[in-house]
């Protein structure tokens, strides 16, 4: 039988996580990736310099509108790649090419106790200018591997801008 609304009452307590996917954006024509400054407002890393990205929306899983039937099973393919280029384009206003490359995932409890899976990928920077969302982001940057180091990131982002050039780069 198929579902007919998204509800926690039948998940196990243990099983249960916020997903968040963010993307470091690689921009080809200079070989730099973007990063934006958290606003001090934030719940997590207030002011530290990160990626755009963010969680999955429970609304995003619209089960009048999946993608496909699975049997008796809701499938929303491409979820990802559509919270991801949702998320720059609200928080830095450009867009991304879809075709994401993995770079990593970490899972964290946040200081609110709010368990988190993070998955963390690369994507090509598509057009547009950087309008950073009011509230949230307070700066940003074009970087490369070596002056991202000289920004107060959150833990990891100069490794991931320098896997992501790495990924898109000259030779690649």
């Amino acid at each position: 039988m198929s579902a007919k609304r998204i509800s926690l009452k039948n998940a196990k307590e243990n099983k249960l996580f916020y997903f968040v996917a963010n993307t470091v954006v690689y921009r080809e024509t200079d070989g730099r990736c973007l990063i934006l400054k958290r606003s001090q407002n934030e719940k997590v890393h207030a002011g530290k310099y990160c990626v755009p990205g963010g969680k999955l929306e429970w609304k995003a899983l619209d089960l009048k509108r999946p993608t496909r039937m699975n049997g008796d099973v809701f499938d929303f393919e491409q979820a990802v790649e559509h919270l991801l280029a949702r998320e720059v384009k609200e928080e830095a206003g450009i867009e991304i090419e879809t075709n994401l490359k993995y770079i990593n995932s970490v899972a964290f409890v946040r200081p609110d106790e709010i368990p988190v899976i993070l998955v963390k990928f690369a994507a090509k920077y598509k057009t547009g200018e950087v309008k950073l969302e009011k509230r949230a982001f307070t700066d940003y940057a074009w970087v490369n591997a070596e002056e991202v180091k000289s920004f107060a990131c959150i833990q990891g982002i100069p490794q991931e801008v320098a896997h992501a050039i790495k990924l898109f780069g000259a030779g690649a």
